[in-house]
């Protein structure tokens, strides 16, 4: 047999016709795409998309840890009396939960869209004074003493988790 001068050479050859990587044009974003942008930079839409989103992990874990919240029962309930009870425990439990984090979310992600507007910078401080503002107001009820733990508590966790996660680099 002759060798097809037109063939493609052999994996590992050196020959010229190897595949040459093509250069895609960069694609201009749809008049759709620049208007979901737009929305999403709102930072009304930020906060309530976060609330809700916060409102949603605090039920899974109100659910998840009122379940595993089982005081000692007395011998005087019955299997369903048993069931009932824990069942409104997790309940009550999750619906506390998903009102703290949907504040928690509201709250933050609104601090951190304003500083960051008002800054016209992208950084770890708009982290800080968002977690400081969150923290802050979050525990308000306990007195000043208490909102100034929760701003200094709250602001370093937001930077340490901002720094494992580095988006900002």
């Amino acid at each position: 047999m002759t060798a097809d001068s037109s063939a493609e050479p052999a994996a590992g050859s050196s020959g010229s016709n190897e595949s040459v990587t093509k250069i895609e044009p960069i694609r201009m974003p749809t008049v759709e795409e620049m208007r979901a942008q737009e929305v999403w930079n709102n930072c009304a839409v930020k906060s309530v998309a976060s609330g809700v989103m916060g409102g949603g992990l605090g039920l899974m874990m109100g659910l998840f840890l009122g379940a595993l919240d089982n005081p000692i029962m007395h011998d005087t309930l019955t299997g369903r009396q048993q069931f009932v009870f824990t069942a409104k425990q997790m309940g009550q439990r999750s619906w506390s939960s998903c009102k703290t984090f949907a504040v928690m979310g509201l709250v933050f992600s609104a601090a951190e869209c304003i500083v960051e507007k008002a800054r016209a910078k992208h950084d770890t401080v708009n982290t800080a004074v968002a977690g400081c503002v969150t923290g802050g107001s979050m525990s308000a009820r306990g007195g000043p003493k208490a909102a100034c733990i929760g701003c200094a508590g709250f602001a370093t966790f937001s930077v340490l988790i901002e720094k494992f996660f580095d988006r900002h680099t």
